[in-house]
């Protein structure tokens, strides 16, 4: 039984203590007597083994959230994070975990539990190389303790040597929500204090408004070329009441990911969270349809868009061409539509689907006589016919050119692509690389459900005074038993508690340590709720005051700073 009451059986209270758990899922690796902080961030008993692990799979968010559905304007909750695995091509965080140099605390956590194309960034980090990070806020309301994982991401990857970039949403905020350009500069300036107080340095780094860059708003012009109203619809459910500024307001959104790219090209990760999803997609998309050349694998003059069919054709040809020279050109495309079709049951039953090997059959049979050779193409579809004739002239080694592609068969596809971005930057393009991103889970408001802004008691503003801080922590739903015997006996429930995420996301900081007694003393039965709402509650008061001193240091600076924070005078004037 739940207890919203601050008086009430302190085993009434759920303290979250050990588990930062984000995924829900099975724990791996699983070791005998011991505890392992999880990739997910979770840390979960395993009573068969003796151990408890944090998880890092996405697990269930609390009760009462939604199903699988990313909408940016609509609910912030995700009632199974690893449905977004399957069904939107989302990754598991915790793959590469071991791949991301001194890695923040919610990435061991698991509280960031996924990705988009990370990698890059990731290898950027390791290498010393160029790499931006960038996120928004949209100024509704004021910044909260949910917030701060945004803030905390962004400044975490400027430490780790990124250009980051902090921008406020406003022209989002105008649009889409309705305020006030008073209300809006109101709300930016508390988020740019927010951050600035928690660390981001604005000299390294980059603060502005979508109202005020000029940069920003003509790349969404670009943008907008290769962007439909159909697509709007199908992604965002616009329809024919959605006012055309709401519109305009995704495609500014979309040049705000790809800001970071303008003066070159680079690895860039966007710190959201699921919800943000649909915005990662179409940016990715429109990076791609900005290119002046796309790469890919060929083996034959045909082409093959369906990544399907090229996966089983790269199969059928290594089966083909293993004990032969890769230059002998003696294998015809009949060749392969025979051995193909001998051996497409075996195929199939390797998961490739009917109609995807109908359809690289029938390719193969029209090619007929035709060589089947690996080589890499260069797609020059939206190229000028100066960067077009660059490449040819750039590509080393035996190449064929067509009207409208070059095949090369002297080049890596990597290296395709580095001399592919290089022509087209030198010839007016720009070369964008597709955006990564990096997903955390929601966090759970202090009443049950989701945190919502528009509900002061589930969350904590970063405004709100350290007594009401203190106040709103004590008030808190918890995970705990009905009585204090009976969670002494069973142990409290610690991964479904929004006092323990508070240890796991904010009250513990780098102190894994820390987070890791507090889950294990509540599933153990050794912490009451009552006496770890009273510490989490000192620990919010503490941090309240600290971040709103740094938020006054900083307020004195302001005006020093190159961001705008008084457009709605200016709109008057």
């Amino acid at each position: 039984m739940t207890s919203d009451s601050p008086d009430s059986d302190p085993a009434e209270q759920r303290p979250d203590a050990d588990a930062l758990r984000a995924d829900g899922g099975e724990p791996s690796d699983a070791r005998r007597g011991s505890s392992k902080l999880r990739s997910d961030g979770v840390l979960a008993s395993e009573a068969s083994e003796g151990s408890s692990e944090l998880r890092s799979d996405g697990g269930v968010d609390a009760e009462g959230a939604d199903d699988v559905a990313l909408d940016p304007w609509g609910s912030a909750t995700v009632s199974d994070y690893r449905k977004l695995f399957a069904e939107f091509g989302i990754e598991e965080f915790d793959d590469l975990l071991p791949e991301v140099p001194d890695p923040h605390y919610l990435m061991r956590r698991g509280v960031i539990f996924g990705h988009r194309d990370y990698r890059p960034v990731a290898r950027a980090m390791r290498e010393g190389e160029d790499f931006a990070a960038l996120s928004g806020f949209m100024p509704t309301g004021d910044p909260h303790i949910g917030h701060k994982l945004v803030f905390d991401e962004i400044i975490w990857h400027q430490q780790q040597g990124g250009d980051a970039y902090g921008l406020i949403a406003d022209l989002e905020a105008h649009s889409a929500r309705g305020l006030t350009w008073e209300e809006i500069d109101t709300h930016a300036r508390d988020y740019v204090l927010s951050l600035l107080a928690l660390g981001f340095d604005p000299e390294e780094g980059e603060l502005y408004r979508q109202s005020t860059n000029r940069d920003v708003q003509d790349l969404a012009f670009e943008l907008g070329v290769e962007a439909n109203f159909s697509e709007l619809q199908a992604i965002y459910d616009f329809d024919g009441e959605t006012d055309v500024s709401h519109m305009q307001s995704v495609v500014t959104q979309m040049a705000d990911i790809l800001y970071p790219q303008l003066d070159e090209p680079r690895p860039t990760v966007i710190p959201v969270g699921p919800d943000q999803d649909p915005h990662m997609r179409f940016a990715r998309d429109l990076a791609a349809r900005m290119r002046y050349f796309r790469v890919t694998e060929a083996f034959a003059g045909f082409e093959v868009d369906d990544e399907d069919e090229r996966a089983l054709l790269s199969e059928l040809y290594a089966d083909l061409t293993a004990d032969r020279d890769e230059s002998d050109d003696t294998l015809r495309c009949e060749d392969a539509a025979e051995a193909l079709r001998a051996d497409r049951g075996d195929y199939e039953s390797a998961g490739y689907d009917p109609a995807t090997v109908e359809g690289v059959l029938t390719k193969l049979e029209n090619a007929g006589m035709e060589p089947i050779r690996r080589r890499t193409r260069f797609l020059g579809r939206n190229a000028t016919d100066e960067a077009f004739d660059a490449l040819i002239e750039a590509v080393d080694g035996e190449k064929r050119v067509y009207d409208e592609h070059v095949d090369a068969f002297d080049l890596s596809r990597a290296d395709a692509e580095d001399l592919a971005r290089e022509i087209e930057v030198d010839h007016g393009g720009y070369g964008f690389r597709a955006p990564s991103s990096i997903y955390h889970r929601f966090m759970t408001g202090l009443t049950g459900g989701k945190m919502s802004s528009s509900v002061p008691a589930s969350h904590i503003s970063l405004l709100d005074d350290p007594e009401d801080g203190y106040d709103k922590v004590k008030a808190a739903t918890t995970g705990g038993r009905e009585t204090a015997e009976e969670q002494r006996e069973l142990g409290g429930e610690a991964d479904e508690c929004p006092v323990y995420e508070l240890y796991a996301y904010l009250l513990a900081g780098d102190d894994d340590e820390f987070a890791t007694e507090v889950y294990e003393e509540c599933v153990g039965g050794e912490r009451l709720c009552g006496g770890c709402k009273e510490q989490a509650a000192e620990l919010m008061a503490e941090f309240l005051e600290d971040h709103q001193d740094e938020r006054a240091e900083w307020e004195e600076k302001l005006d020093e700073l190159d961001i705008d924070l008084d457009v709605a005078a200016k709109r008057r004037g």
